[in-house]
């Protein structure tokens, strides 16, 4: 094996991805596995985690697949204790899982706001307390968090969408501080629009998808495989020295 691809081998490593029935998580699971980590997939969808499941051991990889509700609190504290009890260990935490409401503040309900911090940032905190100790007597651990570029610039209509991404930007440093000594690697992945389910839901409608398309410098939205590519390094020994960044995939929008 050529010594580049070993840097980024996750050969013998466990990754238990969230969302990973759909979108970006289903293909940070194909890209992770690629590389050679078993997955532990978590979601609400079971017809979506049985296609992750069969395309994972179609690969020579094991799959565990964890059915929860993120909105709850027992839903990532369950899902933690799931994939201990079968492996023992996490190696990777991919923080992916994420909803939205499009709504402005004027005329958001508090049912959504709650919602969404639920899943978006209260999640990622319960499934990283449960994991991460583990991580800590191993003294190595990748934490990689799903964020958004909104976590930096303003959106209409997206008010609990970016407190929630931002909040997970600073949760993100907060883990670095408290764990790097334990070699552990904690970041944040900052994707601009990426046309998933959520992401069609949102911008495919050319009245709006076509004006945000316009001020992103590269001309375009993302793809699934750019940000699971980007995970797969943050996630891999290539990216060692990195812990508490938000790193931006977003055609430069950010940069305007």
């Amino acid at each position: 094996m050529p010594e580049f691809t070993q840097r980024f081998s996750l050969t013998g490593k466990t990754a238990l991805v969230t969302g990973a029935s759909k979108g970006i998580g289903k293909e940070i699971c194909r890209v992770l596995t690629d590389a050679g980590a078993d997955i532990a997939a978590v979601a609400r969808d079971r017809d979506g985690l049985s296609e992750v499941k069969m395309t994972v051991e179609a690969m020579g990889r094991r799959c565990l697949i964890i059915e929860a509700d993120l909105a709850t609190v027992e839903g990532p504290t369950n899902a933690a204790r799931a994939a201990l009890k079968a492996w023992g260990t996490i190696d990777i935490l991919v923080n992916n899982a994420g909803v939205t409401a499009i709504e402005s503040i004027l005329e958001a309900k508090v049912e959504s706001w709650d919602w969404i911090m639920a899943v978006n940032l209260r999640a990622p905190f319960l499934l990283a307390q449960a994991l991460a100790p583990r991580m800590i007597e191993k003294r190595a651990g990748k934490i990689v968090n799903v964020s958004s570029q909104t976590s930096e610039v303003a959106l209409h209509n997206h008010a609990a969408y970016m407190a929630s991404k931002a909040g997970l930007n600073a949760l993100t440093k907060t883990m670095t501080v408290e764990w790097a000594q334990y070699n552990i690697q904690s970041n944040a992945v900052c994707p601009t629009v990426i046309m998933t389910p959520m992401g069609e839901m949102v911008w495919g409608n050319p009245k709006i998808g076509d004006p945000m398309r316009a001020k992103i410098p590269l001309g375009r939205f993302g793809k699934v495989v750019e940000i699971a590519d980007l995970v797969l390094f943050l996630a891999s020994p290539a990216s060692d020295l990195i812990t508490g960044q938000s790193i931006f995939a977003d055609g430069g929008y950010t940069a305007v």
